[in-house]
């Protein structure tokens, strides 16, 4: 009988640990770099995460990005140097827009 209650007291912690984080949806952050050809990579650093997508015909998508405030950071193709734009506040399901990122030589 005992077994039988703790057999179900596990089952009640374990479902209620899963459901407890089910209300966080991941974000993702979303931005253009100029020139459209300057770049390689988009990262998103935060104190937790880091991410990254790649850069196709100047803009970016970065994915799976939880609640929290990111660094962007633009990997340049060679004349161009990399680039960052701190700030970049992701909220529960949304995207957030970096806007554009401008290249310099």
């Amino acid at each position: 009988m005992n077994f039988t209650h703790f057999k179900v007291a596990a089952v009640t912690i374990a479902a209620a640990g899963l459901f407890a984080f089910s209300n966080l949806r991941s974000g993702s952050i979303k931005g253009t770099v100029s020139p459209a050809d300057g770049a390689t990579r988009a990262w998103a650093e935060s104190s937790t995460d880091t991410l990254k997508a790649l850069v196709i015909n100047g803009s970016y998508e970065i994915t799976d990005a939880k609640p929290g405030t990111y660094k962007v950071i633009i990997e340049a193709k060679p004349p161009y140097r990399n680039a960052a734009k701190d700030g970049i506040t992701v909220s529960d399901g949304q995207a957030a827009d970096a806007g554009e990122i401008r290249l310099e030589k």
